[in-house]
């Protein structure tokens, strides 16, 4: 993980995740729980840069650890996220995500190559539809996302990244 002290004593954490869309045009999500309220929270496959990874890179071996999908096609930057802080082993982390959009033929994941520490906090993933999305009352990350969705959906890659929150 690439790590940078910022001037006010954070830790950057620049991360790429893909928004990746199958043929039936679901989107893959994983899950974990939140230990303080229990609350479940769903996201894209992605995480930190590595040192000399560029976003697309860390994209693309991210995917390939968590799906073990290879040879994906990785499309245009869709969305950016505004920065956050975590707190992770007593460090505050501030993260700065880059959404990548690919699309793929309706796949099995296979988490087997998933790190210890994602193996340890990831507790599943499942294909979502935008109209389920909208349904659900779990968290969802992106803030917006089954708007996020549909727009892409019906709309295509925007011309410049969409700035989201999360």
């Amino acid at each position: 993980m690439i790590v940078v002290e910022t001037a006010d004593g954070l830790v950057s954490r620049p991360s790429a995740r893909v928004v990746l869309i199958d043929d039936a045009d679901r989107l893959l999500l994983f899950s974990s729980r939140d230990q303080r309220d229990g609350t479940l929270r769903w996201y894209t496959p992605g995480g930190g840069l590595q040192p000399g990874e560029n976003h697309q890179a860390a994209a693309l071996r991210e995917l390939r650890e968590e799906t073990g999908l290879a040879n994906v096609a990785l499309g245009p930057e869709v969305w950016r996220g505004r920065p956050w802080t975590t707190e992770r082993g007593g460090v505050t982390y501030e993260v700065r995500q880059r959404y990548y959009l690919a699309r793929i033929p309706i796949s099995e994941i296979d988490t087997t190559r998933m790190e210890d520490f994602e193996r340890a906090s990831i507790t599943g993933h499942r294909w979502w539809t935008a109209q389920e999305l909208a349904e659900t009352a779990d968290l969802l990350r992106p803030a917006g996302l089954p708007h996020l969705l549909a727009a892409l959906l019906a709309e295509g890659p925007p011309r410049h990244p969409i700035l989201v929150d999360g």
